[in-house]
């Protein structure tokens, strides 16, 4: 049988401010991208979702991000790759902590936002985010675009690494995520956004907001937890796909 990973953005509240419903979500997906702090989440917020996330047997990577509370990780930093490097480091071993004190532990790391997107491309700040996970464990899976050069890198570089496909953004017909504000950027039809996950677990393709065909082979599917409706869109992804005869599976144990 044909397997896929269902991941979602999660401990992404602050305080008071709550983000998205992750208990609900940790019923539906396999892997859990958890907040390190640069761009959301609080201590105790955190420790609840890693928790819950044990509860429920779903793999945990570290959502690392640059510096950007105000902004929510979605700004473009250029940041001195010494300094990225120490970031992700200490994100990385502050989940790490909190992932223990709840009885699971991180398994790969996915970069947030602005720096995911960042270094999809740019080589000098790929390349701190990749030293930053060979310092600290490299038996770490890295999380990146499918299709992006990031991936060849790290995995040049030792890094054991999985392909990821977003459910709820479109793409632009040279393979890359259309910049959120434009233009169908974020998809929120669940039926036709099911379609579109059974299409590219099944065959590997997945339609460019221009009509283009892209051949784009991922392991992991992403439904942003701060999605309008997130919960009912990733249950009817993992629906669409048991029905399609896809098995869910975390990538990393």
């Amino acid at each position: 049988m044909t397997t896929i990973d269902l991941n979602s953005d999660l401990g992404e509240g602050y305080g008071a401010w709550r983000m998205g419903d992750d208990a609900a979500m940790l019923g539906i997906v396999s892997s859990a991208n958890i907040a390190c702090g640069f761009h959301a989440g609080d201590p105790a917020g955190l420790l609840a979702t890693l928790r819950e996330a044990a509860r429920r047997g779903v793999a945990v990577g570290a959502h690392v991000s640059y510096p950007d509370r105000v902004g929510f990780g979605r700004r473009a930093m250029d940041v001195a790759p010494g300094d990225l490097e120490a970031d992700v480091i200490y994100q990385i071993g502050a989940l790490q902590g909190l992932a223990r004190a709840a009885g699971t532990r991180v398994a790969y790391v996915k970069p947030h936002g602005a720096l995911y997107n960042t270094i999809a491309h740019d080589a000098r700040q790929a390349d701190a985010v990749i030293a930053a996970m060979l310092a600290v464990d490299p038996s770490l899976v890295l999380m990146g675009l499918a299709g992006a050069p990031i991936l060849d890198r790290a995995a040049a570089a030792g890094l054991s690494v999985v392909a990821e496909a977003f459910a709820d953004r479109g793409y632009a017909a040279d393979g890359t995520l259309l910049a959120r504000g434009t233009s169908g950027a974020v998809l929120t039809d669940p039926d036709q956004i099911a379609e579109r996950m059974v299409r590219l677990a099944r065959q590997g393709q997945i339609e460019a907001q221009d009509g283009t065909l892209l051949s784009l082979r991922a392991g992991s599917i992403c439904v942003h937890g701060d999605s309008p409706g997130a919960v009912a869109m990733a249950a009817c992804i993992r629906e669409a796909l048991i029905a399609g005869g896809v098995g869910i599976a975390a990538f990393a144990p």
